[in-house]
């Protein structure tokens, strides 16, 4: 098959684009080309944001397109330009309006669609993945929409997947902190596991809009397959919602957080989706211990001194533990 990846140089696209060579398909990239493209792709640049801008690939016949922008503008002009077969569009879970649900399924509500070509930052994410789900939905060619949940793995850049893991393997004290939250539930999906499925879908031309993550997994447990992972004897030290909130601790991403927790109970089903309809059409997950090891060995392999994206650094890990020390987080 003829299999154009928009981006490919990228995490999630230059995955699918290695999976794909891997099943002897033949790949190309269009990107800007800042980044090197899998060995055994061509790579074809352009700039997405110009009108004409996918001008050098749109004279072509695909089999398959696939898509994992967040830019309504982009999304549209690729549906009006290409000629393909088939249309795979990696969406999001940030597309549902609301996520005091556990596991909802692909018929819950939406959010708005963005109005507009262009998401000018993440407080209107979902938005703007609504509006290109819709673009694609709407296009000539038969579509797959993937609302993928977070994707962890070897070569999560974000550090969401590989902090706790990490943090066992490199604890400060005897203790790790944690939510003490042990039954939050949380999900994730390998990046791997997305994206040979996404191939698979490109080969079945398989139509329809499906949540992807991994099974629901208690925290407790989730952590309990981190310090495995790390085959670290430091022990959990829990402490509260309100605690955390006090001494400045948010939840799921960014500087001074504990990745796959969030703390706001209208949120409480943010990382789970129903994935029956998925896995119908062939998705399969590996064991989330798989996923962490690999991502701690990503994690180790950092250059040293590089400021971490997510979690907490050594100096925050002390504050909360001297902040916590002798009563009840």
């Amino acid at each position: 098959m003829r299999l154009l990846v928009l981006g490919g140089t990228a995490w999630l696209g230059r995955t699918v684009a290695e999976e794909a060579l891997r099943r002897g398909h033949e790949v190309t990239c269009f990107a800007r080309g800042t980044a090197p493209v899998a060995e055994g792709a061509e790579l074809v640049r352009g700039d997405r944001d110009d009108d004409d801008g996918l001008a050098p690939v749109a004279g072509e016949r695909w089999d398959a397109v696939v898509d994992v922008s967040r830019q309504p503008g982009q999304v549209r002009r690729a549906v009006r330009d290409l000629s393909s077969e088939h249309h795979v569009f990696v969406s999001t879970g940030n597309v549902y309006a609301a996520f005091d649900t556990v596991e909802q399924s692909e018929d819950a509500a939406l959010r708005a669609p963005l109005e507009g070509e262009v998401m000018a930052d993440m407080e209107t994410y979902g938005e703007a993945k609504v509006a290109c789900e819709r673009a694609v939905l709407g296009g000539s060619a038969p579509a797959a929409v993937i609302r993928s949940g977070l994707i962890g793995g070897p070569g999560d850049w974000s550090g969401r997947t590989g902090y706790w893991p990490w943090r066992f393997a490199h604890p400060v004290a005897e203790e790790v902190v944690v939510p003490d939250d042990p039954d939050f539930p949380t999900a994730l999906i390998d990046v791997r596991d997305l994206s040979a499925w996404i191939v698979t879908l490109v080969e079945e031309r398989a139509p329809g809009v499906f949540n992807a993550t991994g099974p629901t997994t208690r925290l407790e447990d989730a952590l309990a397959t981190a310090a495995a992972v790390a085959g670290s004897g430091a022990r959990p030290r829990p402490v509260s919602r309100e605690r955390l909130a006090e001494l400045g601790i948010d939840g799921w991403m960014g500087p001074a957080s504990l990745p796959l927790w969030i703390g706001d109970p209208d949120w409480r089903g943010f990382a789970t989706m129903d994935t029956t309809r998925a896995r119908a059409a062939g998705l399969v997950t590996r064991p989330l211990r798989e996923t962490l090891a690999d991502a701690l060995a990503f994690e180790e392999q950092r250059p040293a001194g590089e400021e971490r994206r997510a979690g907490l650094s050594d100096d925050d890990e002390r504050r909360v533990l001297a902040a916590t020390s002798g009563r009840a987080g």
